[in-house]
């Protein structure tokens, strides 16, 4: 089964995945004007002056949410998996596709709030790449074929998040805390599923308010402390660029053999890690109040900046100028090893493990504990996104059938039904990924991830007009001195039926 999975993962992630989300972020990027740097300011305004309602969250509490899903093991373990098998110059292209991907989230996320719709079942805000592809070509010849493409979207994504993408964050988890504490994994896996039903069941405004308040605190504190390491190592930081710079591009004695690895790994757990052209952004955007599309999509921009540029960056620097790593040759474990930092003890897993030495050399004995507890919040918050992403496509899926009721008029609606019917099996997949092994958890989560982003991205170079259209509007209007206000008619854009009839229904927060 190993064999197997590992050859899926090959076919999924082969260069030419590498290449079209590496391709599509210069193309959304020069397409906007570099939206990335112009924007910069607005997005941190947006950030602060938001709006919320009774059907939808703030931008702050959707940008949450959306971090919720990005900041996870990826910027941890994931990390260390790049750097091992990709060298140090996968932390450059981690950087590369962050910066690039930043306006490929903007586009999946402003269509996402373009073509959102309210839930029958919760009047809460629902919307994703599955939402957009069906209906943005509704009164097209294309109708049909794009009805099926976002159908196949929202059952892909039920399968990578309900399935394939919890077992990775449930098993890092898993090994910090066994790492740090001895705690079994069974213990484990019996304390996520109780806890991770509770917060669950409480639908998308307690995921919300549970994202709010765990997710800037744990990013805050992890960089905060992370810095403090690579202060203490300042003398090696100019040592440590110079081999990311160098490594990234062939030219470093040593890592120049891994080149193409750097590439391959460095865009795999960059898109692993912030998720820019997977499809999972859009679905919190969707969720929030706001007056116009493009304040959304600014706002999840910023997203990639803050998971990649800050928090992946931290780990990064915290590796390499500590020496807590190994790269090896081939791309994989069972290579040899080309470089030894020196601090990792024999045997030590790629993995959490990494970071953990590097800590303990600053912070012996509290490395480990640390770094147990940041997985824990990391990685729980993102098994919570993941699920509201799974419960969003599935509501997809079911569609007007949801509010049919089983039994008469007294009887369980089917979207009550397949609703917890996913929560299950969340929780056994959680459960299981806590006692696999970590190499076939992360081979089940890239491809969860690979396969998303295929669609996902080539259905927004299809469908990118609305996009660009809503933020030449929101530029124009801007420039006019006013609050932006989206009308999808006066911009020729179809199949926005929520805008259509939009009338402010929010509150200054």
């Amino acid at each position: 089964m190993t064999d197997f999975l590992s050859a899926v993962s090959a076919v999924v992630w082969s260069n030419w995945l590498v290449y079209l989300c590496l391709a599509a972020g210069v193309y959304f990027s020069v397409r906007s004007r570099f939206l990335q740097v112009r924007h910069f300011p607005e997005m941190i305004r947006l950030l602060v002056r938001g709006e919320k309602s009774s059907s939808g969250v703030s931008s702050f509490q959707a940008l949450a949410m959306s971090l919720a899903g990005r900041v996870g093991t990826g910027n941890i373990a994931g990390v260390a998996t790049a750097i091992a098998f990709g060298g140090p110059g996968a932390m450059f292209w981690m950087w590369a596709v962050a910066f690039l991907g930043a306006s490929t989230s903007f586009v999946e996320s402003t269509l996402g709030q373009v073509y959102k719709t309210r839930d029958p079942l919760t009047g809460e805000y629902r919307g994703g790449p599955a939402y957009y592809f069906s209906r943005a070509f509704a009164h097209t010849r294309a109708n049909k074929f794009f009805t099926v493409y976002g159908f196949v979207f929202a059952a892909v994504t039920v399968l990578a998040c309900g399935v394939l993408l919890p077992g990775v964050q449930a098993n890092s988890m898993t090994s910090g805390m066994t790492n740090a504490w001895g705690v079994p994994a069974w213990v484990v896996a019996i304390a996520t599923v109780i806890v991770f039903a509770f917060v669950v069941v409480g639908g998308v405004k307690r995921i919300a308010s549970f994202a709010t308040l765990v997710v800037p605190f744990m990013a805050v504190a992890y960089v905060l402390v992370a810095m403090v390491v690579v202060v203490v190592n300042a003398d090696q930081i100019p040592g440590v660029i110079s081999d990311v710079v160098s490594s990234a591009f062939g030219l470093h004695s040593t890592f120049g053999a891994v080149l193409g690895l750097a590439v391959m790994w460095g865009v795999k757990r960059g898109v692993y890690s912030n998720e820019a052209g997977q499809g999972t952004g859009p679905h919190a955007a969707a969720a929030a109040e706001v007056s116009h599309p493009a304040k959304q999509g600014l706002v999840q921009a910023f997203a990639v900046y803050v998971d990649t540029l800050f928090v992946c960056s931290a780990t990064g620097f915290l590796i390499l100028s500590t020496g807590a790593y190994r790269v090896f040759e081939g791309g994989s474990e069972s290579g040899d090893v080309i470089a030894d930092g020196g601090v990792l003890a024999a045997g030590t897993e790629v993995g959490p493990a990494y970071t953990q030495s590097a800590f303990d050399t600053v912070f012996p004995g509290v490395g480990a504990s640390f770094i147990a507890i940041s997985l824990a919040f990391f990685c729980f918050t993102t098994m919570v996104a993941y699920y509201y992403m799974a419960e969003t496509n599935l509501r997809f899926i079911v569609g007007r059938f949801a509010t049919v009721r089983i039994g008469g008029q007294r009887g369980v609606s089917i979207g009550r039904v397949t609703t917890l019917v996913l929560q299950a099996v969340i929780l056994v997949a959680s459960a299981y990924g806590c006692v696999s092994t970590a190499s076939d958890a992360w081979t089940l989560g890239d491809i969860g991830v690979g396969l998303m982003a295929w669609i996902n991205i080539l259905g927004i170079l299809v469908l990118q007009q609305p996009a660009f259209a809503a933020l030449r509007d929101y530029e124009r209007q801007k420039k006019q001195g006013l609050d932006p206000v989206f009308d999808p008619r006066a911009l020729g854009i179809t199949g926005a039926t929520y805008w259509e009839t939009y009338e402010p229904e929010r509150e200054r927060v």
